[in-house]
């Protein structure tokens, strides 16, 4: 088995703090064995910390968090950026078309993006993988409704600890059933739904923090772009 996290932001994210680097090294220093940065409608840091990964005997996994029309949808493993604004369908094909696997995020919360208020169920279940534990929760009636539709689809199931900051990375794992270390097998076994989770929540303070945070950059990064 090899633990994974598949949703963590680094600072290219519009709400992101911390350069790659940090990311990469809270993952091996918590023994995580595969990381995939996935950052807010950005690739280029993705990239960087899967080429960084190997330097830390880590499987570096290319992805982003694509904003579709609907909601977030990840993509892993893509070999290009997928654009924002796209329809949920369209979205899921394109992610495809690149080479990766689709995986939903937190789809029952709303007030993060969550795509299932604006999709109907048959569109969801196209997904590759259902996010079922998401760290940063606040009541875990998002988790568990996300675990109750993938299981009842009989869709594969993963965690992301969705860390908007460096030691927030690890918080919530996917067990990946394979002793191959490679990218490509990884995500053949995620599509296969050789998958287990383990969670534990971002404590309150920290997540209040990574918001305020995450507004403020958002705030110095729209003056920026005006002046």
């Amino acid at each position: 088995m090899l633990a994974a996290e598949l949703h963590c932001h680094s600072e290219l994210s519009h709400d992101g703090r911390d350069p790659v680097e940090l990311l990469v090294e809270q993952a091996a220093g918590v023994g995580l064995d595969v990381l995939a940065v996935t950052d807010h409608d950005e690739i280029a840091a993705s990239r960087e910390a899967a080429t960084l990964a190997a330097d830390y005997g880590l499987v570096g996994i290319v992805g982003m968090e694509v904003t579709s029309a609907a909601g977030h949808v990840l993509g892993l493993g893509i070999d290009e950026s997928i654009p924002a604004g796209l329809s949920f369908d369209e979205t899921i094909d394109r992610i495809h078309d690149a080479g990766g696997i689709a995986v939903v995020p937190h789809p029952f919360q709303k007030s993060r993006h969550g795509v299932a208020p604006h999709v109907s169920e048959e569109q969801l279940a196209r997904a590759d993988a259902i996010e079922v534990f998401n760290s940063r929760l606040l009541t875990g009636r998002g988790n568990r409704r996300a675990e109750s539709f993938a299981v009842g689809r009989g869709l594969p199931t993963v965690a992301g600890s969705d860390a908007h900051v460096s030691e927030m990375v690890g918080q919530a794992v996917t067990q990946i059933g394979t002793d191959e270390r490679t990218a490509e097998a990884v995500l053949r076994a995620i599509r296969e739904g050789r998958t287990s989770v383990v969670g534990r929540r971002t404590p309150w303070l920290v997540s209040f923090r990574q918001a305020a945070g995450g507004a403020k950059r958002r705030v110095r990064r729209r003056l920026a772009q005006l002046l």
